[in-house]
């Protein structure tokens, strides 16, 4: 579309003033119809940016820059008007020093390049829990995945009318092509990336990065960083959390969130498929959920995204059969290997490297080399809608009622299989004291704890002790009925170094005890962390798991508790005296129950 298909006067000067400095040699305005997905898919394949998939209908496969193939956390911004706002676990620039810096970089960065416009919103269009952004970018890979990601296009801009409010997103890959100078598969400015976010502004510039959630500005920068500080402003949340929908046998149906941080099978919680008969999981949402208080004083919840972006290694037809079969057509693969046929392939994918692959550097792959066909955060984006067990109310627009509230980590000890929060304010504690163990995926010595508070540490738009607070004064809400908090640990290991809980599947097992929870069933017993299970109240039908093993899962070592204490103390210091009082207290209330 043309760029007066735009009746939005605000808008068409903002994007006027952008392609002034950008330069763009055209620009276009995305209306988001297959027609024009197929006609930039088609220009994808000619240049040979896009590789086709034969064995997978309306798929391919796309191989970046080696020096761009994930999010960059240290060239991350959050350049609000004050530092204390934006909190010491972000990187914080004054925002009128950035945006000087910023236009040398974006000044002429769109030369030779379209500028597509690409109006976009996160939850479904025109929803109450829905929010509107337009984004700006010289890369059509990038449109063709916010296609994917986001609910794009025409009728986005009919519910903007003439002055409707949007957030800003600017985007280059910052490779313009100058008189003389030939464009690449993978345009990038490899050595010089900034991700920033104007919170003030509701803005986000991005310059240099083409992938993932550098360029794709609805993901986190948009879903959690901007709207993190919107839903402050505004009374809601903007979290990193999952959402599923779990039927018992009965067909009662209950609806739970969750947060992990990565490595933690957030994913494959998502898209269960239940070890227990007659228990259904249905996904709403893998990734990110927007909550907020209903009229009936529920907690209502959807997820702001269209698809799924989704780590490809390690994604196997047991790890989560329910993704591989989300991904068999109308998805894009990035950094994956390719195979002669016209197939993907990743470590982990359960099957043997075929023979003649190509590597996602574009090389014969050498199984005896010791290097990876598939890098390690390779990526699939694939519509939602696919997902076999989609769950039917995910686009409701009023979202779904939140019973459960987990956390969860990666822990060879000290946290049990499922403890429960007392009230609201322990759950918040809970979700203040979220750790994981580092896996050999992610950078930095295996086994090194991290402590990521409600998974949000990389991703809050705003200081985190003031996010903490926020929570708390959520739940203080008139009226508001609370859903109980739980945190889970799936990793937890034996003295022999093997996990005591077969995990996958049988997670649902856990779930079966918190639905029972939601109800006022199940049996508990308190415990000085929270409520837990009794050894008989989980249903381990069918599994070989002893007593001994069960009470080991279920164990409350108060020696190890204790010895975790001190790490959180520091862990609250670091926040430099900006952690609610309430959650200091906690910690001190938890010191004085685990030492009776």
């Amino acid at each position: 579309m043309k760029l007066d298909s735009i009746k939005h006067l605000a808008m068409r000067k903002w994007i006027d003033d952008m392609a002034a400095m950008c330069m763009p040699e055209d620009i276009y305005v995305c209306d988001g119809s297959q027609a024009e997905a197929d006609d930039f898919a088609a220009q994808m394949l000619r240049s040979g940016v896009f590789l086709p998939l034969a064995k997978r209908p309306n798929s391919f496969a796309v191989r970046s820059d080696p020096g761009d193939v994930a999010r960059v956390e240290n060239n991350t911004y959050i350049c609000s008007r004050y530092k204390k706002d934006a909190g010491p676990t972000n990187n914080w620039r004054d925002p009128d020093d950035m945006k000087g810096e910023l236009r040398q970089r974006f000044f002429g960065s769109m030369r030779g390049r379209t500028m597509y416009v690409i109006p976009f919103s996160m939850g479904p269009v025109g929803g109450p829990l829905s929010h509107i952004g337009v984004e700006l970018t010289d890369s059509v890979y990038v449109v063709l995945n916010m296609r994917i990601m986001t609910r794009m296009g025409q009728p986005v801009l009919d519910v903007l009318g003439k002055d409707g409010p949007y957030v800003k997103c600017l985007h280059s890959v910052g490779y313009p092509l100058t008189e003389g100078r030939k464009d690449v598969i993978w345009p990038c400015d490899s050595n010089n990336k900034y991700i920033v976010h104007f919170p003030e502004e509701r803005a986000i510039w991005s310059y240099g990065s083409g992938y993932g959630g550098n360029a794709l500005l609805g993901k986190k920068c948009y879903a959690l960083r901007i709207a993190s500080v919107m839903a402050r402003d505004q009374a809601w949340l903007a979290e990193h959390m999952l959402i599923l929908g779990i039927t018992s046998p009965e067909g009662q149906k209950k609806y739970m969130a969750a947060a992990f941080p990565s490595a933690c099978g957030k994913t494959n919680l998502a898209m269960l498929i239940p070890s227990l008969p007659g228990w259904k999981v249905e996904t709403v949402g893998d990734d990110i959920a927007w909550l907020r208080w209903g009229s009936d004083g529920r907690l209502y919840a959807i997820n702001p995204e269209f698809g799924f972006f989704g780590v490809a290694p390690g994604t196997n037809m047991k790890s989560n059969p329910n993704a591989m079969h989300t991904i068999e057509k109308n998805t894009i693969f990035t950094n994956v290997a390719t195979t002669k046929d016209g197939d993907v392939w990743w470590e982990g994918i359960g099957y043997a490297a075929p023979e003649g692959m190509t590597d996602w550097l574009g090389g014969s792959y050498d199984p005896s080399s010791g290097k990876a066909a598939a890098h390690p955060n390779s990526r699939f984006t694939a519509p939602a809608s696919q997902c076999p067990v989609i769950d039917p109310d995910w686009e409701a627009p009023q979202g779904v009622p939140i019973s459960a509230i987990l956390f969860g980590g990666r822990r060879a000890g000290t946290v049990p299989l499922v403890h429960e929060a007392l009230d609201w304010e322990h759950g918040v504690f809970l979700g203040s004291i979220v750790s994981s163990e580092t896996t050999a995926a992610a950078a930095g010595a295996v086994g090194q704890l991290r402590r990521d508070p409600f998974a949000m540490l990389p991703f809050c738009g705003y200081n985190m002790g003031d996010y903490l607070a926020h929570w708390l004064k959520m739940g203080l809400q008139q009226g508001a009925i609370h859903p109980k908090f739980y945190y889970v640990n799936w990793f937890r290991k034996g003295h022999d170094g093997q996990f005591l809980w077969p995990g996958f599947g049988d997670n649902a097992r856990v779930l079966k005890w918190i639905f029972e929870r939601c109800d006022g069933k199940g049996k508990a017993q308190e415990t000085p962390i929270g409520m837990l299970p009794e050894a008989s109240a989980i249903d381990i039908t069918g599994l070989e798991l002893s007593d001994k093993t069960m009470d080991e899962l279920l164990t409350v070592n108060k020696e190890e508790w204790l010895g975790d204490l001190p790490g959180i103390r520091s862990f609250y210091d670091s926040f430099e005296g900006n952690v609610p009082q309430n959650l200091i207290e906690k910690l001190s209330w938890l010191e004085a129950r685990l030492k009776k």
